[in-house]
Formats: structure tokens, sequence, C-alpha cells
């Protein structure tokens, strides 16, 4: 499902105009990556919590150069589902046929 598509869906199941509901999406996406750039994280029960992970320094391959790099520390936005959505996912995914699973 793209953007789109859940904006379509969502202006359906609301009657909310489809440029709201745009508006809303973009404004909250832009407040995650936001709050999570300013190094805290945004939980939302029962759907999930975006975390900051930190990465340790570590020693990589320049593959066509066949020499060792330092990659140095660094921070990753994270996604990390409730239980709650992980069992619905479950329970739904079960209930598809084998074509649809796939993706």
């Amino acid at each position: 499902m793209r953007k789109a598509e859940l904006v379509n869906i969502i202006a359906e199941k609301t009657g909310v105009p489809k440029v709201d509901v745009l508006v809303s999406m973009e404004t909250f996406f832009n407040e995650i990556k936001d709050t999570l750039a300013n190094g805290e994280n945004v939980y939302i029960r029962g759907f999930g919590s975006f975390v900051i992970k930190k990465r340790a320094k570590k020693i990589g391959r320049h593959i066509k150069k066949n020499i060792a790099i330092e990659i140095p520390e660094h921070f990753i936005p994270s996604f990390k589902p409730a239980k709650i959505f992980v069992d619905q996912v479950k329970d739904g995914v079960h209930s598809l046929p084998d074509d649809k699973k796939k993706g």
C-alpha cells in the first residue's frame, strides 16, 4: 500500500477531505522525524515505538579496494511494534492465501 492509497482509505472511512488527511499524515511523519532527530523516542500505545538506536564504532571493509575502514559510532531510527500490533499481523497473515503473503 502506498501513501496515496492510505489517504484515500482514511478519507473514505472518516469523511475528511483527502487534502486534510494528507496534511495530517505529513505533519505526523514530520513530527516523528523531528522528535527522533532531537534525540527523543516516540511511543504510541497499541501501535509501537519509534526509537533511536546507537550503533557502536566498528571496522568495515571497502570491498573494491580491499581495505579496512572505520565506521564511526552513529544513531539510527528504529520501529518496534507493540505486542497487540504483532499479534494482529500474525493472526491476519496466517489467514491469507500463500500468494498474498510474499509481498
